[in-house]
């Protein structure tokens, strides 16, 4: 499981940041707006893969790093969370 936004998995914004949490492993698939508890959702690896296949070009991101770009179909820029956009 991994977490995400209501307006993700609608298909209303794209996934622009991608966090994969040093402290517990999880990954956060966000855009750009802020994130409030209500309007985020738990879904399969799998679903998010299925929405976008350019995540798998950041399958590899490791403990504690974050990808993020500016619009969908942009390169992937990748680095540590703690020097993070």
């Amino acid at each position: 499981m991994v977490i995400s936004t209501k307006s993700i998995i609608e298909r209303k914004c794209p996934i622009l940041s991608v966090w994969h949490d040093a402290d517990d492993g999880m990954w956060q698939f966000l855009d750009s707006s802020d994130v409030d508890e209500g309007d985020a959702v738990l879904i399969s690896l799998e679903e998010i893969v299925n929405l976008d296949i350019s995540i798998s070009e950041i399958s590899d991101l490791p403990l504690g790093w974050v990808a993020w770009r500016r619009e969908k179909g942009d390169v992937w820029k990748k680095q540590e969370q703690n020097d993070a956009i």
